[in-house]
C-alpha cells in the first residue's frame, strides 16, 4: 500500500485557544472540518469545555479501535448489534516531562446470540493488536472488553 497523508492546520485565536481544521474534511462536515482546541483546565490558564490535545490523543486511540473492529468484524462475518467504547487517557509527569503514559479502552460489543461471544472477544483482541494508532505510540494501551447478549436488539 502506498503511504497516506492527512493534513491538519491549526491557528491560535486567543488566550490558550485555537482552531484546528482539515482541508480534507471541510466540504463534507457541518463544522467546516474544524474544531476548537485549547489547553485543558488542569494547566495554568486552561479552558474547560473544549477539546484538548490530551482528549484528541485518547480519542485517536479509541476511534482507531472502533474502525479496526468494524473492519475485522466485517471480514470475520461477526453478527453484532452495536459497538461502543469509553476510554481514559492518563497524563503524568515523568523525569520532568509530561506524557500520555496510558490509554485504557473499555469497549462493549452487543451480539444477538451467545454462540458468537468467543468470536466477538477474538475480534476485539485482534482489533486491539492491529490498531495502527496504538501501534504508533509509546503509551501503554490496555483494553477491558465486554460482550453483551441481547437477542432482541436491532442494529443501529
Amino acid at each position: 500500500m502506498d503511504p497516506h497523508f492527512y493534513s491538519v492546520d491549526i491557528a491560535w485565536s486567543h488566550d490558550r485557544k485555537g482552531l484546528m481544521c482539515s482541508p480534507e474534511l471541510e466540504a463534507s462536515s457541518t463544522s467546516g472540518g474544524c474544531i476548537e482546541v485549547a489547553t485543558p483546565p488542569e494547566f495554568p490558564k486552561g479552558i474547560p469545555g473544549i477539546w484538548s490535545p490530551e482528549h484528541l490523543f485518547t480519542a485517536a486511540v479509541s476511534s482507531c479501535l472502533m474502525t479496526t473492529f468494524l473492519s475485522i468484524a466485517e471480514n470475520s462475518k461477526l453478527d453484532f448489534v452495536s459497538f461502543r467504547c469509553s476510554s481514559k487517557g492518563k497524563l503524568e509527569q515523568r523525569e520532568g516531562k509530561f506524557l500520555m503514559s496510558e490509554v485504557h479502552l473499555f469497549p462493549v460489543v452487543t451480539i444477538r446470540d451467545e454462540k458468537d461471544r468467543e468470536r466477538a472477544l477474538r475480534v476485539l483482541q485482534k482489533s486491539e493488536a492491529n490498531c495502527l494508532i496504538s501501534n504508533s505510540i509509546k503509551s501503554t494501551v490496555t483494553m477491558t472488553p465486554v460482550v453483551e447478549v441481547n437477542a432482541t436488539a436491532v442494529p443501529a
